[in-house]
């Protein structure tokens, strides 16, 4: 079974990435690869309460003191792929997901990730960084992307509300791609995790 977990990057109230999200597992769950051994799951940063990093040793080390961290921890080990879901703030990743990201180092290796974005540039600046900070931790990023614009693919009729989510007809064929290279990279490095979950012999 091939595990993809959907990542709401954002924890701010009146966000637009849950509608995203959701939006994304919908269409996930009618892509044919879901009948092929693969399931989705939507994972809310804002539902594990992560501080800034308060870990006293290194992430590098897998030493946690913390329950929040072996919270985390277990669920991203869980997981064999990604799809991050994320706004771009300030020409860059939102606080929240690096910091989720950086409370964790070996839980990230030998997996894949896809990116939906959104914002007034459609996100793809944050998904540049991401897809560096990804990168250090052994994450293979797939080229297809997905980037919403806050002008087309929602009615927002009020600035300080998230508005309506409704996708142009041409970003659901986007994400169906970019799905189907998740899963794809996450199988062709399930012999890397597997390796690496081996003990090493004494």
């Amino acid at each position: 079974m091939t595990r993809i977990a959907i990542v709401i990057g954002s924890t701010r109230p009146r966000r637009k990435g849950a509608a995203v999200a959701l939006w994304v597992a919908d269409v996930a769950g009618r892509h044919a690869t879901i009948g092929d051994g693969v399931t989705y799951e939507v994972v809310d940063l804002a539902e594990y309460g992560l501080p800034l990093l308060d870990e006293p040793v290194p992430a590098l080390f897998g030493e946690y003191a913390h329950a929040h961290t072996s919270k985390w921890s277990e669920t991203i080990a869980s997981f064999d792929g990604f799809v991050f879901v994320t706004p771009e703030y300030n020409h860059s990743v939102p606080a929240s997901l690096k910091n989720a990201i950086d409370f964790l180092f070996a839980e990230w290796h030998n997996k894949a990730a896809g990116f939906v974005s959104y914002g007034v540039h459609g996100g793809t600046r944050a998904v540049e960084h991401l897809r560096l900070s990804l990168t250090e931790l052994k994450v293979a990023s797939v080229r297809s992307q997905v980037a919403l614009s806050v002008f087309t693919d929602f009615e927002i009729t009020d600035p300080t509300q998230p508005g309506v989510f409704a996708p142009g007809p041409h970003q659901e064929p986007t994400l169906i791609e970019l799905l189907d290279e998740v899963v794809a990279w996450s199988r062709a490095l399930a012999p890397l995790r597997a390796a690496a979950a081996q003990p090493v012999p004494a």
